[in-house]
C-alpha cells in the first residue's frame, strides 16, 4: 500500500517548499560571495592605486626639499637635508638620497660621518628596503644632481584597507541575510497556495466534501486554486445529483412496483379476479416501471455520449413534420389540437435524423403529457441568416417563473411534471441531444400559462461553398459521416 504524502506542518514549507529554498540559497550564495569577491579585488586594487599616488606625491616634495637645499649650499656636501627627512618622517618612510654619481649622500649605507648619525639613522637604516618605495629625480636649474628614494614601513595604508574590508563584510552579512529572508518569504508565497490545495485534495479525497483551498493568489497559482475549487464544487454538485438520482429512481421505482407487487399477491392469494380492468391496471404498471427504465437508460447514453451521430443533410421542416405525424396520435387522444407552420424547405442542417427525431418527439409528449384537454400545440419551423428553429408552444397551464431555470436538469420535477406524472428524465435527454449538435435549447412561459420550447440548430453551408474546391478538406467531413460523441 503506498503511503499517503505528509502534510506540511501548519506555517512549514512542504517538499516542494523546502527545495524551492534551498534554490533560492543557493542562488543568493553564489551571488553574494560573487559581488563580495569582486568588491574585495575593486577595493583593494583601488586603495593600492590611492596609496601609490601619494607616495609619488610625497616622493615629490621630498626631491623638491632636497633641490632646495642643495640650491642654497650649493652642493650635498654642505646640505641641510632636515626638511626632507622630515617630509620622509611624516610619510613613515625612510630617506634615500643619492648624488649624481649613484653615491648615497644621506639615509641608509651612507658613509659614518656624512648627515649625522645616532639611533634615529640606524633605525631608518634598519627599515629601509623592507617596505615599499617610491623614486624622483632631484633636479637643479633643469639639470639632474641626484635622486631620493623612500621606502615606506610594511604596514604603510593597512589601516584604510582594514575599514574598507570591515564595512565590506558587513555589507555582505546584511546582504545576505536580507536575501536569505526575501527567498523565504517568495518561497512561502509561492508554495502556500500549492500546500495549501494538497492539503484540500487530500481532504476531498478522504470525504471531506465541504474542503475548499479558496486562496487568492496572483498569476497561475491563483487559477490552480479557482479551479481547484471549480472542480470540487462540480464533484459536491455530482454526488449530490447522484444521490438525488438514487433517491428519485427509487420513488419512481416504488410506487409501479408495490402496485405490481400488491396486485399479484391478491391474484395469487384469490383475493381478486383476474378480471381484464385488474389485469390493465397491472399492465399499465408495468408499462410505466418499463418508461422509467427506458428514460433512465436514454439519459445515462447521453450523458455519456457513448453514441455516435451519424451526420448528414437533414431537411428540419421535413422532419419536425415526420415528429408531429409520429406523435399525432398521442397527442389526440390527450384532447390537444395540433397545428404545424412549416417554414422554408428544404430547411437544411448537418445532423443524426434518429437522434434529432427523438428529441422533438420528447418535447411532443411532454407537451401532450402536461397539457389541460382542449388545449392546443403548434409546432413551428424557421431560420435566420445562420440557425434553423423548431419551437413547440402550446396554450397548457405553463411553468412557474422560478422553475423554468430548472427544466432541463435531470430528475428535475416541477409542479407540471409532478400533476402529469412525469419522470424528470425527457427534457434532460432532449438538451443533451440538442447540445450534442451543437444547437440549443430554450423554455419560455407567459403569466397567462403557455410554454413555448425553442430547439436552434446550426444552418448548413449552402450548396455552391459545399461543392466549391477545398469545401470538404475545409469541413473535414462528408454526408453520412459517422462523428463519435456529437459533433
Amino acid at each position: 500500500m503506498t503511503p499517503e504524502p505528509r502534510a506540511a506542518r501548519p506555517g512549514g514549507l512542504g517538499p516542494l517548499g523546502r527545495r524551492l529554498f534551498a534554490a533560492f540559497a543557493v542562488v543568493v550564495l553564489a551571488s553574494v560571495a560573487l559581488l563580495t569577491a569582486a568588491a574585495l579585488v575593486g577595493t583593494d586594487r583601488g586603495l593600492s592605486s590611492a596609496h601609490r599616488a601619494d607616495r609619488q606625491r610625497t616622493v615629490a616634495r621630498v626631491a623638491a626639499a632636497a633641490a632646495d637645499a642643495y640650491r642654497a649650499a650649493d652642493g650635498w656636501s654642505a646640505a641641510d637635508l632636515s626638511t626632507a627627512r622630515s617630509v620622509a618622517a611624516g610619510a613613515d618612510a625612510v630617506l634615500t638620497v643619492r648624488n649624481a654619481d649613484g653615491e648615497v649622500v644621506s639615509g641608509a649605507f651612507a658613509r659614518p660621518n656624512e648627515n649625522g648619525g645616532g639611533p634615529d639613522r640606524e633605525r631608518r637604516e634598519r627599515g629601509a628596503g623592507t617596505g615599499p618605495g617610491a623614486q624622483a629625480p632631484v633636479v637643479v636649474d633643469g639639470g639632474t644632481v641626484g635622486s631620493v628614494r623612500l621606502v615606506f614601513s610594511p604596514g604603510s595604508g593597512s589601516a584604510g584597507l582594514s575599514v574598507a574590508w570591515g564595512w565590506i563584510a558587513a555589507a555582505t552579512a546584511g546582504a545576505l541575510a536580507l536575501a536569505l529572508a526575501v527567498s523565504w518569504y517568495v518561497t512561502r508565497r509561492l508554495t502556500a497556495p500549492v500546500v495549501r490545495v494538497a492539503a484540500s485534495a487530500r481532504a476531498l479525497a478522504a470525504g471531506d466534501r465541504s474542503a475548499r483551498a479558496r486562496v487568492e493568489a496572483p498569476g497561475e497559482l491563483g487559477d490552480l486554486a479557482r479551479a481547484f475549487d471549480a472542480m470540487a464544487d462540480d464533484v459536491g454538485r455530482a454526488e449530490q445529483a447522484r444521490h438525488r438520482l438514487a433517491a428519485d429512481v427509487a420513488h419512481e421505482l416504488r410506487t409501479p412496483l408495490a402496485s405490481l407487487r400488491a396486485g399479484l399477491e391478491e391474484l395469487r392469494d384469490g383475493l381478486a379476479d383476474p378480471s381484464a380492468r385488474r389485469l390493465a391496471s397491472l399492465h399499465d404498471q408495468a408499462l410505466r416501471l418499463g418508461r422509467v427504465v427506458d428514460d433512465l437508460g436514454e439519459l445515462a447514453e447521453a450523458e455519456s455520449a457513448r453514441f455516435a451521430l451519424h451526420l448528414a443533410e437533414v431537411d428540419l421542416t421535413e422532419l419536425a413534420g415526420a415528429a408531429v405525424a409520429e406523435r399525432e396520435a398521442e397527442l389526440h387522444t390527450a384532447g390537444l389540437t395540433v397545428r404545424t407552420v412549416p417554414g422554408p424547405a428544404p430547411l437544411l442542417v448537418r445532423a443524426d435524423a434518429d437522434r434529432l427525431h427523438q428529441a422533438l418527439g420528447n418535447l411532443l409528449s411532454n407537451t401532450a403529457r402536461h397539457c389541460r384537454p382542449g388545449d392546443s400545440v403548434t409546432v413551428t419551423t424557421s431560420a435566420t441568416s445562420s440557425e434553423a428553429l423548431v419551437e413547440v408552444a402550446d396554450t397548457g397551464p405553463g411553468i412557474p417563473a422560478e422553475e423554468l431555470p430548472h427544466v432541463f436538469d435531470r430528475l428535475w420535477r416541477g409542479a407540471r411534471a409532478r400533476a402529469g406524472g412525469g419522470s424528470g428524465i425527457g427534457l434532460a435527454v432532449v438538451k443533451e441531444l440538442v447540445t450534442a449538435h451543437g444547437g440549443t435549447v430554450a423554455v419560455d412561459s407567459g403569466p397567462e400559462g403557455g410554454v413555448r420550447m425553442t430547439v436552434r440548430l446550426p444552418r448548413a453551408a449552402p450548396r455552391a461553398t459545399r461543392s466549391a474546391p477545398g469545401a470538404a478538406a475545409a469541413t473535414g467531413t462528408t454526408p453520412g459521416e459517422d462523428v463519435p460523441g456529437g459533433g
